[in-house]
């Protein structure tokens, strides 16, 4: 049975469905990859004039059990389908490989646990077949698709759509999530035998979220050995509720060379796990830097980003190495009036080349300023964005 879902009160995520239509006119198969939450069937049921599949349900599973047979129903339609939660099938990736193969005309975007895109079987099959497109927590856009302006409400309640429009923060909603993604994401998908070990390292991981990651620190809590944490950190990574940061280097003896940050996915829930109900300055400063990380993956599609430190202490909060290119250097700032260049200055001696990009929460545009010979670009984040993907 085919399902038209209901359009009424979905709020229209602009870019996102650009970005849709922009992949679909380069692949017919689309992977559309997130978080529990983050709004992929919304997104899906925005889009209009799309035939839409629940993979959840046994009769539409029944459906696909010949995916051949089932293509073949929408052949010479030039139709789009939505196949929510493909990774309830039994074989994703074969129907996925026939409908790319074999159903050019057809446009499919297909939704599912991140687990399953990051999966050798899945990569392979479908390698140069499908345009993978990551939607992460709310970004500047969908700031004002949301008609909201405030971005402190944006940092202190996360942007996770259904935490960012409530009323209220409830803990009951954090703990539900908590719960669906251990049953749903992680139960089923991987081998691990304690829930509460495994909650306790990603409630730390909330809680401790863009400071360094150091394994044997986890461990006590946890009741776990430092293997098992580098196995949790991975899960946390490949189901993108952990994002890992590695220091940029080129193993000078004064550099921090091997050990990561690690960042949490969503504002909202660093928050929470901290037990903020109120921002002050230094929240927001932080906060914002999570903030700045996230619009540069969502804009970027990557998460190959790096920081830098040296062992004096010195730091820049990200570096984005092209191949190619000369690193780029930013730091991020919730006022331009609380910039500390010596980071900067640090890493600039050891590599001169590249742009130094100040991005902040209180800039309306873009303004040049120099520390001495260290010259830099103070910037809001989407002229930051600008400069990044031009």
């Amino acid at each position: 049975m085919v399902l038209y879902p209901h359009m009424d009160n979905i709020i229209r995520r602009s870019f996102w469905m650009q970005k849709i239509e922009d992949f679909w006119n380069e692949r017919s198969v689309i992977w559309l990859t997130g978080v529990r939450r983050s709004g992929k069937t919304s997104l899906c049921h925005s889009l209009g004039k799309v035939e839409y599949f629940d993979c959840e349900l046994p009769r539409v599973r029944r459906m696909m059990e010949d995916p051949e047979s089932f293509l073949s129903g929408f052949k010479g339609k030039n139709t789009r389908i939505i196949l929510d939660e493909v990774h309830r099938l039994p074989n994703p990736s074969e129907l996925l490989k026939i409908a790319a193969d074999h159903f050019p005309d057809l446009r499919v975007l297909a939704t599912g646990s991140s687990t399953l895109g990051a999966s050798r079987k899945f990569k392979d099959t479908l390698t140069g077949r499908k345009l993978q497109l990551w939607l992460t927590p709310m970004i500047l856009s969908d700031l004002n698709d949301f008609d909201a302006v405030d971005i402190k409400r944006r940092l202190l309640y996360g942007g996770m759509p259904p935490f960012f429009s409530s009323k209220g923060r409830s803990e009951k909603g954090f703990q539900e999530w908590m719960d669906d993604y251990w049953a749903k994401d992680i139960q089923e998908l991987f081998h691990l035998e304690s829930k509460q070990s495994f909650q306790k390292f990603i409630e730390l991981i909330f809680a401790q979220s863009g400071g360094i990651f150091e394994a044997t620190k986890f461990a006590s809590p946890c009741e776990v050995s430092r293997a098992t944490i580098m196995n949790y950190l991975k899960v946390g990574e490949e189901t993108l509720v952990a994002h890992v940061v590695r220091p940029y280097s080129s193993h000078r003896a004064t550099e921090i060379v091997s050990s990561p940050k690690v960042y949490a996915f969503d504002t909202g829930f660093v928050s929470y796990y901290k037990g903020w109900f109120d921002l002050r300055n230094d929240d927001l400063g932080y906060l914002w830097e999570h903030f700045v990380l996230n619009e540069i993956q969502a804009r970027t599609q990557q998460r190959k980003i790096g920081y830098w430190r040296d062992k004096s202490g010195r730091e820049v909060d990200f570096i984005l190495d092209e191949r190619g290119k000369p690193p780029v250097a930013i730091e991020c700032k919730w006022s331009g009036a609380q910039m500390d260049p010596s980071g900067l200055k640090a890493f600039r001696k050891i590599y001169p080349e590249g742009a130094n990009y100040i991005v902040t929460a209180d800039t309306d545009r873009s303004y040049h300023k120099n520390y001495g010979e260290l010259k830099t670009e103070v910037l809001p984040l989407d002229k930051l964005i600008d400069r990044l993907i031009r």
